[in-house]
C-alpha cells in the first residue's frame, strides 16, 4: 500500500510563485511515474505534469514554461515549482502515482488559491 502526503498549497498573488511537494511512502517498488493533477471548481481533474523514474517529464501545454516538476529519489518526494501563477491555476492539486501492474495511488490534495 502507498500513502501519499502533498504540501504547499496556500493564497498567493498572481504573478506569484508556489512549490508544492509531495513525499510517498509505504510500497514503492515498481513505480512507473509520479506526477501532479488538478481540479478547479466544477471542472474535470487534470494532469498538470508528470515524472519518470528516469526522471523523463511530462507537462500540460498551459504550464509549459511557468512550472518544473522534479524528484529526489531518496527522500521519494517529487515537487512542483510554480511560477508566475495566475488565477485560473487556482485548483486542488493531486499527487498521484502509478505503479506495475496497474495500481494509482491519489494524494488528498492541497489547495492552491491565486487571488488579488
Amino acid at each position: 500500500q502507498v500513502q501519499l502526503v502533498e504540501s504547499g498549497g496556500g493564497l498567493v498573488q498572481p504573478g506569484g510563485s508556489l512549490r508544492l511537494t509531495c513525499v510517498a511512502s509505504g510500497s514503492l517498488d515498481n513505480i512507473i511515474f509520479m506526477g501532479w493533477y488538478r481540479q478547479a471548481p466544477g471542472k474535470q481533474r487534470e494532469l498538470v505534469a508528470s515524472i519518470s523514474t528516469d526522471d523523463i517529464t511530462n507537462y500540460s501545454e498551459f504550464v509549459k514554461g511557468r512550472f518544473t516538476i522534479s524528484r529526489d529519489g531518496t527522500k521519494n518526494t517529487i515537487y512542483l515549482q510554480m511560477n508566475g501563477l495566475k488565477p485560473e491555476d487556482t485548483a486542488v492539486y493531486y499527487c498521484h502515482l502509478v505503479k506495475r501492474p496497474a495500481s494509482k495511488t491519489w494524494g488528498q490534495g492541497t489547495r492552491v488559491t491565486v487571488s488579488s
